[in-house]
């Protein structure tokens, strides 16, 4: 799996096309929704006509069940990376793959859902990126020159006002597949707009991301009700996190700074423990910054916007050392755990988010999933706590929009 960060850093300022048109609703059915929500994802599809020669690709089913959105409405897009060429791709409907080229036109990327029913595709082996939905409107991914020449996609960026597209309601997960098998989760870390269920089969018969009936309007109208995150709420369209917030300026940089002072005085006098990747680490504050043994390299003070983004003086290296301890400390920041404990990461969710400068944001996305666990910032993999599923012997990946 793409280490999270490396999504929400990897890309050049996304662009989107124009806004949403007009809309038509298409009928919502009578009965328990809830119930209905997976019941045209119980088969398990035929994989779609693929080139000889290359690698089998992975059946993707899309299902509309939003009940207010007919499929000619919605466009679906597979983007992200070749792993074996480290190139940037994207994906056609049978599962091939195109390499995107300066000047050439991308309008290939979008694929429309089927005029009814649900739409079978295919996930090619040895890609990694996301899988965005649009509604009422294209999403443009723009081919640029990244930073050393090379051919890559400006992805969609729905917390930039300015940007293309800002009113296009669209929505995306995240995915790796490759020999191992496959890696997905859906994703709140940026924003959340379209509530977005994944299930996958294979070995077993798993489900993640399933927001509680109504808990759209909910999370809307819990996050406008807080006067420090209500600016993250752009109409009906989505709300932003508060990490994009502050670049924005829509959302006060210094947020946390007495949660952090907190935690800076405590652990000058007391030591911290982490447990992580398999070990065990002792930190203290000294010379302004919490140093741990074990060879983890020191903390400096991190900002509200650090705590958010879990970066600057919180990155998480990939090294096994510093990077494992980097995501409890982050953890620990947007759970507000790290006062109420000296031993983190801390395992019971009852106790996250209980004091009144914590990551609100997250805490609601949570609080309206089905079974509690939502991808709210970087980290919220730690202690198990994400939306985020995988499958070593996959045989089909179901992405269901659900009813809001």
């Amino acid at each position: 799996m793409l280490n999270r960060r490396a999504l929400l850093t990897g890309g050049a300022a996304a662009l989107a096309c124009a806004g949403v048109g007009g809309v038509a609703a298409a009928t919502r059915p009578d009965g328990a929704r809830r119930a209905s929500l997976l019941a045209a994802t119980q088969e398990v599809v035929d994989i779609p006509a693929h080139t000889p020669g290359t690698p089998l690709p992975l059946p993707l089913v899309i299902v509309n069940h939003t009940y207010r959105y007919a499929n000619r409405e919605i466009w679906f897009y597979v983007v992200g990376t070749d792993l074996g060429t480290g190139r940037q791709v994207y994906a056609r409907a049978d599962g091939s793959v195109a390499e995107v080229a300066l000047g050439a036109d991308s309008g290939g990327i979008a694929i429309p859902l089927v005029a009814d029913g649900d739409t079978v595709a295919a996930i090619p082996t040895g890609m990694s990126g996301r899988i965005y939905v649009s509604i009422g409107a294209r999403l443009d991914f723009r081919i640029v020159a990244d930073g050393a020449g090379r051919p890559a996609l400006q992805y969609p960026a729905g917390w930039v006002r300015d940007a293309p597209g800002h009113a296009v309601l669209h929505d995306f997960v995240e995915f790796t597949h490759n020999a191992a098998g496959m890696f997905c989760n859906t994703t709140m870390v940026d924003m959340f707009s379209v509530p977005l269920l994944l299930r996958l089969h294979g070995d077993g018969d798993q489900t993640t991301g399933q927001v509680v009936p109504g808990g759209r309007d909910a999370i809307f109208a819990a996050l406008r009700a807080n006067p420090a995150f209500a600016p993250l709420v752009t109409g009906d369209v989505r709300v932003i996190a508060p990490g994009h917030g502050i670049e924005a300026g829509l959302f006060p940089a210094t947020y946390y700074d007495p949660y952090i002072d907190a935690v800076w005085s405590r652990y000058a006098s007391g030591g911290l423990t982490v447990d992580a990747a398999g070990r065990r680490v002792t930190g203290r504050v000294a010379g302004g910054a919490l140093t741990f043994d074990g060879g983890v390299a020191p903390f400096r003070r991190p900002s509200t916007r650090d705590v958010f983004f879990c970066d600057g003086a919180l990155a998480a290296p990939n090294d096994g050392v510093t990077g494992p301890v980097a995501a409890v400390l982050g953890a620990g920041f947007n759970r507000s755990t790290l006062l109420t404990g000296a031993a983190q990461p801390a395992g019971d969710p009852g106790t996250y988010y209980r004091d009144a400068v914590t990551n609100h944001y997250a805490r609601v996305l949570h609080e309206h999933t089905d079974n509690g666990r939502a991808y709210g910032f970087a980290f919220d993999d730690v202690a198990a706590q994400a939306s985020y599923i995988e499958d070593h012997t996959p045989s089909q990946l179901t992405l269901v929009l659900t009813p809001f």
